[in-house]
């Protein structure tokens, strides 16, 4: 996408304050509404065009069809519903549920509490505030009362770490701004954030932070059967799982996920990755997407120089073309997964000062090389 100027978009909450409004306008004026305007929070005013309009009886439907511009996100062009009715209630109140494909919350450490539709707040009152420009609160002794849904939501839920964060049945209604900035990271570290919080707020004192879901699912297997213990000596066979909370995958955001670790106050942080990924954190990547293999390898080919009985691994890495190729030539010879396994860890102390830190190693099979 290099040269390219790429488009924005709009977040669930956005769309769905959106369609609130159209079915209020419906709701009010008893005829078909073909777009609708909001003020976002980001202070900027966007048009919405609603994809369809229904009236039945006291209750207004209206849908948008969500543009993430060009990010990519798995919502995008996703059907936001809203359903708009009056009902008796409190004067200067509303309601806002969610309905099919829309989550619940599960597990504490959200924004939105235990029980509730996961509609969080900023978008709760995006959507009060779109209501009430057409229904002031003395303008009706009745209450509105709107019902989020996303039809495929449950779907959708099933691409993303909404289960993971106790989220069930569907999908959040989130936005901070009301605009999806493209192939941007905020995405990641929301979720990374979000991640955290209800790890700690499960009782999980150590978080697991892993560069993807391979790296993920070895560390699973190694701490979830009760293999090690954050509190007891390095190694496996000391018999404390855990808990499925603690697992956040970080992708590439190193860096950030460490700093977000020590600001929450965990106690204990694993940074879980495969050879390459390692290297690149070992090399003092904050970022491990955009950085230059050749020269992680020259960093690794100096190290190994300098180690007593590994300079003959240099010739590794001299030959390979990648980090991988380079364990996988030297057999997993344990001083070159130690040597750089060392380098990644005084990266993170080097980050996150206060933070204990411990690096895990998954095979290329599945295996953990390395734990300490």
């Amino acid at each position: 996408m290099s040269g390219k100027n790429l488009r924005h978009g709009y977040t669930t909450g956005a769309c769905a304050a959106a369609a609130a409004k159209g079915a209020a306008l419906m709701l009010r004026d008893r005829q078909p509404v073909a777009a609708v305007e909001l003020l976002l929070p980001a202070g900027m005013t966007a048009a919405f065009h609603l994809n369809s309009c229904e009236l039945q009886g006291g209750t207004a439907i209206c849908s948008v069809i969500k543009d993430a511009g060009d990010d990519p996100d798995v919502t995008n062009g996703a059907e936001i519903r809203a359903e708009l009715s009056l009902v008796p209630g409190e004067n200067g109140s509303i309601v806002v549920a969610g309905g099919e494909g829309v989550g619940r919350v599960t597990k504490p450490g959200l924004a939105v509490a235990v029980g509730d539709w996961a509609i969080n707040p900023i978008p709760r009152r995006m959507i009060e505030a779109a209501v009430r420009e057409v229904f002031p609160p003395d303008s009706s002794p009745l209450t509105p009362h709107v019902v989020v849904s996303i039809p495929n939501g449950g779907e959708l839920a099933k691409k993303t770490l909404n289960a993971r964060l106790g989220i069930i049945g569907g999908l959040s209604i989130l936005g901070t701004t009301g605009i999806v900035r493209p192939i941007s990271a905020k995405a990641w570290t929301d979720t990374i954030d979000a991640s955290i919080d209800v790890a700690l707020a499960c009782g999980s004192r150590t978080v697991v932070l892993s560069t993807g879901r391979t790296s993920e699912m070895v560390a699973q297997r190694y701490f979830g059967t009760g293999d090690w213990d954050p509190r007891g000596p390095k190694g496996p066979g000391n018999g404390n799982p855990l808990k499925e909370e603690a697992f956040v995958m970080m992708g590439d955001h190193v860096g950030y996920a460490l700093r977000a670790c020590a600001r929450k106050g965990v106690g204990r942080a694993v940074l879980a990755g495969q050879f390459a990924k390692l290297l690149k954190i070992a090399c003092c990547h904050e970022q491990t997407h955009v950085t230059s293999s050749e020269l992680d390898l020259r960093a690794l080919a100096s190290w190994l120089a300098e180690t007593p009985h590994s300079s003959l691994l240099t010739s590794h890495v001299r030959e390979a073309n990648t980090a991988r190729q380079v364990l996988e030539m030297s057999g997993d010879q344990p001083a070159l997964v130690a040597l750089v396994c060392s380098h990644a860890a005084a990266f993170a102390r080097q980050v996150t000062p206060t933070l204990p830190v411990t690096v895990l190693l998954a095979g290329y099979g599945g295996e953990v090389l390395y734990c300490a």
